[in-house]
């Protein structure tokens, strides 16, 4: 550890390394809590299917238990077990495949005895059939082949297989588990040991720094007494000090008196000039009203200009729906022209087509010649309005010329205002001058009374300071001798 490193530093780091280490090994034991369990599943897991196995061949054993008893007895009560077991066999094949999904060879056997639980299923079945049909000659025949034991032994054969299998990966298990305990055991063992030393070492250093830190103490405590010689010295120079500090006063005083009557001086100027900018903004005032007036009639003339440009805008767009009326009657107009020079080649009775076609084209035409009409008199409408916006127009021209004049007026006024506000700006500045140089002079005052005061206070409490300073350091120097020799107590 750095021999610059604080007390309470050092204890922070022996604390962080120690717990760092037992993270660690509850990291482990962790780990190896997980693996057993891990484990354990694998081997219930195994257990599991070897019981599989077992139900399954006892299953085919039922089957060949009842077809033997039907065929020595020829009673169907017998076929019960032999029923039951070809209903139960797929079930039981498809958990086991199910269990067994993770191996791919054990998959291959699953599939085997899959085959073979067919084959003996048929030879069982053909036994049956025959005893039924009567014919317990051929059915001995079949029997003595031994068809049936070979599949029957084949079928422990792979059951066997699968058996060993499941029990080389519970001994495969089995091992890791013991491997996972041995490795657990050892890191948890070393782990623990190696925090001890730590933490022992740990506190051996910090004692032996800690004693070295209060040896240094001590002699800060013998350099104490040299600052207490220091405040007796600043006791003297303290009454100095508060005699220069009086000097000081009475200069900053004498200074202030001559401010004090430059900033009447100035006061009395911005006083007169202020009359007079008052005098010249209330003349302002009233040139402001005026101009404000004739914005008033601008404004107004301006939105009587905008209500023209709206009625221009509606009666335009009248104008618009007129058109496209007018521009539908051509069109249509111009479809019952083909239409009257069609029927007119017709002849014969379909004159009489000609005739309606014709009294349709002359209602068009007569409503052309409203439309137009109309139109006339929208634009006369639309040039009213144009006239009447124009004269609004340079109705507001004479009212902005008139504003205008009125605002060179206010202009005028404002830039006297302008004139005098100069001058006051200038009084202004020469009170603000005045003002600072005062803000100066008072805070050398109340400098120069602290410094008195200060050095009063010291003069005063010094002597009890200087007691009450020895005192501590004896305590203390008795507190740390305990600390580092306790047997010289």
């Amino acid at each position: 550890m750095n021999r610059n490193w604080t007390f309470g530093r050092k204890v922070a780091f022996g604390f962080t390394v120690s717990s760092i280490f037992l993270i660690i090994v509850g990291i482990v034991g962790y780990w190896s809590t997980y693996a057993l369990i891990d484990t354990s599943y694998s081997v219930t897991h195994t257990h599991k299917v070897i019981e599989q196995i077992s139900t399954y061949l006892s299953n085919m054993k039922d089957a060949e238990t009842g077809q033997r008893g039907y065929l020595l007895t020829g009673d169907l009560a017998y076929l019960e077990p032999y029923t039951t077991a070809v209903a139960a066999a797929p079930k039981l094949l498809n958990e086991l495949r199910s269990l067994t999904v993770d191996s791919s060879n054990q998959q291959r056997l699953v599939d085997q005895m899959e085959s073979l639980t067919a084959s003996k299923f048929d030879e069982l079945g053909r036994t049956i059939m025959l005893k039924k049909a009567g014919r317990s000659d051929d059915v001995l025949k079949l029997v003595l082949t031994n068809e049936g034991k070979i599949y029957m032994d084949n079928l422990r054969k792979v059951s066997e297989q699968l058996s060993q299998e499941e029990r080389n990966l519970l001994e495969k298990r089995a091992a890791e588990a013991e491997s996972t305990v041995n490795t657990a055991k050892v890191t948890i063992l070393v782990g623990t040991l190696i925090c001890l030393v730590f933490v022992v070492i740990t506190a051996f250093m910090i004692t032996r720094s800690l004693a070295t830190q209060l040896g240094a103490a001590v002699g800060h405590v013998q350099s104490s007494s040299t600052e207490l010689q220091a405040a007796a010295t600043q006791q003297a120079s303290g009454a100095k000090e508060q005699a220069s500090a009086m000097n000081e006063i009475s200069t900053t005083i004498s200074e202030l008196g001559v401010t004090s009557r430059q900033i009447a001086e100035s006061a009395q100027r911005v006083a007169q000039i202020a009359e007079q900018t008052a005098g010249a903004a209330r003349a302002g005032e009233g040139t402001v009203d005026k101009g404000q007036d004739a914005i008033s009639g601008v404004r107004r003339q301006i939105d009587q200009v905008v209500n023209h440009m709206l009625d221009l805008g509606r009666k335009s767009q009248e104008i618009g729906a007129v058109l496209d009326i007018v521009s539908e009657l051509a069109e249509q107009t111009n479809i019952l022209a083909i239409n009257a020079t069609i029927e007119a080649t017709g002849a014969g009775e379909a004159g009489k087509r000609f005739s309606v076609v014709a009294e349709e084209i002359r209602k068009l035409a007569d409503r052309v010649a409203n439309s137009t009409k109309g139109i006339r008199t929208q634009v006369e409408d639309v040039r009213s309005a144009v006239n009447t916006t124009v004269m609004a127009t340079e109705s507001g021209a004479k009212a902005v010329d008139a504003g205008a004049r009125q605002f060179t007026e206010v202009a005028v006024a404002f830039k006297q205002i302008a004139s005098l506000v100069g001058t006051t700006t200038e009084a202004a500045r020469e009170i603000e001058l005045s003002t600072k140089q005062q803000a100066t002079a008072a805070e050398q005052v109340r400098i120069a009374v602290t410094d008195v005061a200060q050095a009063t206070q010291e003069t005063e409490t010094s002597s009890s300071q200087t007691l009450q300073t020895a005192t501590q350091l004896a305590g203390l120097a008795l507190d740390l001798r305990r600390l580092i020799q306790p047997q010289a107590i």
